[in-house]
């Protein structure tokens, strides 16, 4: 789910022009992907009277992603971007299909004036986004992918997901003196997934819609510190009964120095179902914090962090969730790591607690 951060850079100086422009070469294609695996065993509660296995094979993070990208002659950067997701990749306990389908699909041009990008992707609140760090290959407690738990009664998420890969129109300016600005429009948020709607356009109140989004982040250097700030805000209208308006905000740091990268992020929203990322429910608010610390030598990392998650919707009880992830992990080569991932959860859904203790090995292939 976590994905990177991005640091758009002004790297020509060449603006938009009349008439048609065309590339002297051909695009350059690239085929990458990733896959995270490993083996766990596993202590939890029941939930309900029902059991749970104590041991887990988790196969997430699977995809492939084409990129095409190319300068054209007046000096503008284009490109298209298509994520293509194996299967269900959601942690779903029964996944939707096996099928292969595209996660995201955006096109985007770049130059002097900055970045835009149109399509299905994430916005810029969440690309901008700083958050506690990963020490765990291809695993963190913010927006983990690994998640040993047989229940989640609220969300696991820092990052701005209200509009995660519906359509949209994205613009990020250049990064000056350190400091960038990025906005995102979404005229109509819900499947979270690329839509195909060139004939017709979307129903009114079919879901929250017109989202507007802005962020700011900052990246430089102090000496030898390291410092990534940034804060972003979100707001949509959501026309069927009972949605409310949703909204969320947060913020986010890194500090790094000598290897050590310490950081951190607080979210908050409103009118938003405390049990999802996306989903209008008015009066339903949730807060979630994160804090961690990381230390890397040469092929090594190691960390430790914290989530804590409360949900709140009137006249029911409150819903929290607290995360620790102890762990590391080791470089065998470019692209294969090896980690060691321990995870303690408390889930309490506002009727009963359920307490899960896990300890693993992670194995995260990139190509």
């Amino acid at each position: 789910m976590k994905k990177t951060l991005l640091g758009t850079t002004a790297l020509v100086t060449a603006g938009l022009v009349a008439g048609p422009a065309l590339a002297s070469d051909p695009l350059n294609v690239t085929v990458s992907g990733s896959l995270i695996t490993g083996f766990y065993f596993v202590d939890s509660d029941s939930v309900g009277g029902v059991s749970t296995d104590d041991t887990k094979v988790p196969v997430v993070a699977r995809d492939l992603t084409i990129n095409a990208e190319g300068t054209l002659d007046n000096g503008l950067v284009a490109g298209a971007t298509l994520m293509l997701e194996l299967g269900d990749d959601e942690g779903a306990a029964v996944p939707a299909n096996d099928d292969a389908t595209f996660q995201e699909v955006f096109a985007y041009l770049e130059g002097g004036f900055g970045r835009t990008e149109i399509g299905a992707t994430d916005s810029a609140s969440f690309k901008m986004h700083y958050s506690s760090p990963w020490f765990v290959p291809g695993n963190g407690v913010d927006s983990p992918n690994i998640f040993n738990s047989p229940r989640t009664s609220v969300r696991t998420s820092t990052y701005a997901l209200l509009t995660e890969d519906d359509n949209k129109i994205s613009y990020f300016t250049p990064r000056l003196a350190g400091f960038q600005l990025g906005v995102s429009y979404t005229p109509d948020a819900g499947a979270n997934n690329p839509v195909a709607n060139g004939f017709g356009i979307s129903p009114q109140n079919s879901a929250v819609e017109e989202v507007f989004e802005i962020a700011a982040n900052y990246a430089g250097e102090f000496g030898a510190v390291s410092v990534g700030v940034d804060g972003f805000y979100g707001t949509g209208d959501a026309p069927a009964a009972g949605g409310g308006d949703p909204e969320e905000w947060g913020v986010g740091a890194n500090l790094g120095f000598a290897g050590f990268t310490l950081g951190g992020a607080w979210y908050q929203n409103e009118d938003i179902a405390r049990g999802t990322q996306n989903t209008a429910f008015s009066g339903d608010e949730t807060e979630v914090w994160t804090a961690g610390l990381a230390y890397g030598s040469g092929p090594w990392t190691v960390g430790t962090a914290y989530l804590e998650s409360t949900g709140e919707r009137t006249g029911l009880g409150d819903t929290e969730i607290e995360f620790w992830q102890i762990g590391g992990g080791y470089s065998l080569g470019a692209g294969v790591d090896l980690g060691l991932d321990i995870q303690l959860i408390e889930d309490n859904n506002g009727t009963n607690t359920v307490d899960s203790e896990s300890a693993g090995i992670v194995l995260a292939i990139s190509f």
